[in-house]
């Protein structure tokens, strides 16, 4: 499986409101500089998050966006579901129907660990544990220039 450029901009952008979320609304130009996303493409991604219920946008001259929910309570595999559909690496592994082969296929048994695998990952990781990991980094980054 690999993601596109949909799925890790729509996650940088979803980490970098979860980073701002103690401040007003989060001006989509602000998260495109510094998650170095194209600000045309970054707008592409704000309407299928806004009906996903996982921002929210606010008019006005303080408008902006931000995260609907806490960011503990958005998993990684929901917003990758939404910017980039199903995980699964085949078609076949969420319908079978569309293998004759499906029963006896010892190939789509590996495709289905392998989906397994990576919803399991996507499933246990919110956004919360990935600002968690980034001060965990910044923490550990500072320990090396201070040795």
């Amino acid at each position: 499986m690999k993601l596109s450029s949909r799925g890790r901009y729509g996650t940088r952008a979803l980490f970098d409101l979860a980073l701002h979320r103690d401040k007003e609304p989060v001006m989509l130009k602000d998260i495109a500089r510094r998650e170095q996303i194209p600000l045309t493409y970054l707008e592409h991604l704000i309407t299928p998050l806004i009906t996903g219920g996982i921002i929210r946008s606010t008019r006005g001259p303080k408008g902006g966006i931000s995260l609907a929910r806490p960011p503990e309570e958005i998993r990684l595999s929901e917003v990758i579901r939404l910017l980039e559909g199903s995980l699964a690496p085949v078609e076949c592994v969420t319908d079978p129907s569309l293998c004759e082969r499906y029963e006896t296929c010892v190939v789509k048994d590996v495709w289905d660990e392998m989906n397994k695998a990576v919803s399991g990952v996507l499933e246990s990781t919110t956004l919360q544990d990935l600002v968690e990991r980034k001060k965990e980094k910044e923490q550990a980054r500072e320990k090396m220039y201070y040795i």
